[in-house]
């Protein structure tokens, strides 16, 4: 009996990937004052800047950038904070962060290649603003479009749970105005039939609005087209509530006896026109009307977009608050919010050695970049605006 001989087996090395170690950078941040009209907040707090300077990082802020919400260039100055009132020297930073996005006349100032993080808004954007960029090879970041692992959107989230709560608090305000409110305290009190709140939209600024609402002891409504989100919002709430996709009927039914009416909605480019002025009309004296979706059109047929300054007007006996931007109003709680979810992104990109290296490791923080030096990398806004857009992947390996 013969035994077969093993056949013989080339042993071939296999690649192995072997990790580049990274090099960590120091940033120089810049922070310049708002200017935008109505805009209260900035981007990061002096705790924020504290924690950055403690990790080696540089920090210019114009004077007075936080005065609007509540922090002084001292504060600042004792968390590491290098001030100046040179509005030209803080945009030569080159990384700079603002609350709203920069002026044509402010990306003059701005040095070609400088790393710039603001929001978008997109529909108030032109072209022009593009062609700046472009201009300056700019790499841009939208924060509102940055990413979480989870693939939500964190600045955009928190905003909206910022604007749903004070819709409530500012509907409260409203309901004692002397001109026309009703004098009704929000409060479920002992032997008074609750206050009537219908919302209109189960996003997140919907259900942190029922949360206020149900908080506050109120009767609280809430339509909205997707069952999914309707059953999320009744998950996340730790009380029962009434909620219905929007029929013309239940919900002329629901706005006739309310007191509160908050518009929610959200649309792809304009948000819808639920509610109609025969509806408004059919509403009860000294109502009140919290339109949220006003930056995007509003869903009340009837709203017309106001100012801080001037919140309100009465129409059809009901009074109507459509301010954009609410998050405003409470500029330090706002900014607190941004600056958290900020401040974690700046360290990240500092740890990996720079924005080229943070959005290969990171496709949140890359979600976020809509120019890349000088090179439009959103499909949306080329489409929106008929600008040639190249995809992020391709240019960044």
């Amino acid at each position: 009996m013969s035994l077969t001989p093993f056949t013989k087996q080339q042993l071939l090395p296999q690649e192995e990937k072997l990790e580049i170690a990274r090099h960590k950078s120091a940033l120089f941040i810049g922070i310049p004052k708002e200017t935008c009209f109505q805009e209260r907040r900035i981007c990061l707090t002096p705790d924020a800047v504290n924690s950055l300077v403690s990790h080696g990082h540089r920090v210019m802020l114009e004077s007075g950038a936080g005065a609007s919400a509540s922090y002084s260039d001292k504060e600042y100055s004792d968390a590491g904070a290098e001030i100046t009132q040179d509005t030209k020297k803080v945009f030569g930073c080159p990384m700079l962060i603002k609350v709203e996005p920069p002026t044509i006349e402010e990306i003059e100032m701005i040095l070609p290649e400088t790393i710039f993080i603001s929001a978008i808004q997109l529909k108030t954007r032109k072209i022009e603003y593009f062609e700046a960029l472009h201009k300056k090879k700019i790499t841009a970041l939208a924060f509102e479009f940055i990413k979480d692992d989870d693939g939500s959107y964190p600045a955009v989230k928190s905003l909206s749970e910022i604007a749903g709560t004070a819709s409530i608090l500012v509907a409260a305000e409203l309901m004692i105005n002397n001109h026309l409110g009703k004098g009704l305290l929000f409060g479920n009190i002992t032997g008074v039939p609750p206050t009537d709140v219908v919302i209109i939209g189960a996003g997140t600024v919907g259900e942190f609005a029922a949360k206020t609402a149900i908080g506050l002891g109120a009767n609280v409504k809430v339509f909205d087209n997707s069952i999914t989100k309707l059953r999320r919002l009744q998950n996340n709430l730790s009380h029962r509530i009434f909620t219905s996709t929007i029929q013309p009927k239940s919900l002329l039914k629901a706005l006739r006896r309310c007191d509160v009416a908050i518009g929610a909605m959200r649309g792809k480019e304009r948000c819808p026109v639920v509610v109609s002025e025969t509806m408004v009309e059919h509403m009860k004296k000294g109502a009140v009307i919290v339109d949220v979706s006003i930056d995007t059109g509003g869903c009340f047929e009837t709203s017309e977009v106001t100012s801080h300054e001037k919140p309100t007007f009465v129409k059809n006996n009901v009074i109507h608050y459509c301010v954009p931007n609410i998050p405003s109003r409470y500029s330090k709680t706002a900014s607190l919010s941004i600056s958290n979810i900020l401040t974690p992104y700046l360290l990240q990109i500092a740890e990996d050695g720079g924005i080229e290296s943070a959005i290969r490791c990171n496709n949140g923080l890359k979600h976020g970049v809509y120019f890349y030096h000088g090179i439009l990398t959103n499909k949306a806004i080329g489409e929106w605006f008929g600008i040639t857009s190249s995809d992020i992947n391709l240019i960044v390996f």
